[in-house]
C-alpha cells in the first residue's frame, strides 16, 4: 500500500513538506550560548552567569528584526543582527566589546551556528524525512543554517534562509515565499514549531500547523508555550512523536 500523506484539517490539503523553526524547536540555543559564553568568559578572566547573558543577548533578536520588518532599516541578515547585539550584551554585563578582539568575537558570535540538538530532534528529523520535505523555517541566515545542519547533523532535505526570502518572521511573506521556493501551496507546508506566535502567523498565511512542546527552552523558570495555546492541526511532545503522528 503507497503511502498517504498527512491531510491537514485546517488547509484541507495533503502536506508534502514539514518545516521546522529551528530556534528553541530543534536546537538548544540557551544551553549552546551559554556553554560558548563560558569560555569566552573564563578566557577573558571575567566572572559572568552565562545562561543570564544568553538571555540577555536572545531577548535583543526580536527588537533588532522588528526595526527591519517595520520598514525602519533595510534588510539586514541575522548574523549581523546578532553581533550587533553582541556588543550591547557585553556593556548591559559590564563588559567593553572594545576591549576583545574583532576576530575573538566574530567566534563568539558563530556560538549561534554552532547550537546542539534537542535529543529527539535528528531522530525525529529523519523519519518525518522518509516521507516528507524537511527544512527549517527560520530567521536564521543561510550560511547560519547550514553550519548548524552540518555541526548538528540535522538531515534538511533544503536549506531557505531568511536571506533568500528577504524577510523575518511572523510577517507573512517569510511562509508564503519559502513555500514558493518549493513550488508548494501554502496548504501543502506545515510549520512545526515550539511557539504559539509562530504557529497563529503561519496559520493565517494558509500553512498546517504542528506544536512541539519544549519546556525548557527558557531553562527551569519557563512560563510560555509551555501548551499549545490554538487548535494546532497537530500536537506532540518531541519531533519523533509528531513523526508518528504524520504516519511517517
Amino acid at each position: 500500500m503507497s503511502f498517504q500523506p498527512y491531510r491537514s484539517p485546517s488547509s484541507g490539503r495533503p502536506v508534502r513538506a514539514v518545516l521546522f523553526d529551528t530556534f528553541g524547536t530543534v536546537v538548544d540555543w540557551r544551553t549552546g550560548v551559554a556553554r560558548e559564553v563560558a569560555a569566552f568568559t573564563t578566557a577573558q578572566g571575567v566572572a559572568l552567569d552565562a545562561h543570564a547573558f544568553a538571555d540577555h543577548w536572545r531577548a535583543l533578536y526580536q527588537p533588532a528584526m522588528e526595526a527591519i520588518r517595520s520598514g525602519q532599516r533595510g534588510f539586514t541578515k541575522l548574523d549581523t543582527l546578532h553581533r550587533e547585539n553582541l556588543d550591547e550584551a557585553l556593556r548591559h554585563h559590564g563588559m567593553s566589546p572594545e576591549r576583545v578582539s574583532s576576530e575573538t568575537l566574530k567566534e563568539l558570535n558563530k556560538s549561534w551556528h554552532r547550537l546542539p540538538p534537542w535529543p529527539d530532534s535528528v531522530e525525529g528529523l529523519a523519519s518525518i524525512r522518509r516521507h516528507y520535505i524537511v527544512g527549517p523555517l527560520s530567521n536564521g541566515n543561510t550560511s547560519l543554517l547550514l553550519d548548524m545542519a552540518r555541526n548538528a547533523r540535522l538531515p534538511w532535505d533544503v536549506i531557505i534562509g531568511s536571506d533568500m526570502t528577504r524577510t523575518y518572521k511572523p510577517l507573512p511573506q517569510a511562509y508564503l515565499r519559502t513555500a514558493e521556493f518549493l513550488d508548494l501551496g501554502p496548504g501543502e507546508v506545515m510549520l512545526a514549531a515550539a511557539h504559539n506566535s509562530d504557529l497563529r502567523a503561519a496559520r493565517q498565511a494558509g500553512l498546517a500547523t504542528a506544536f512541539i512542546a519544549r519546556p525548557t527552552e527558557h531553562g527551569p523558570g519557563q512560563v510560555k508555550d509551555l501548551v499549545p495555546e490554538g487548535d494546532w492541526d497537530l500536537v506532540a511532545s518531541s519531533i519523533p512523536e509528531l513523526a508518528n503522528l504524520l504516519g511517517a
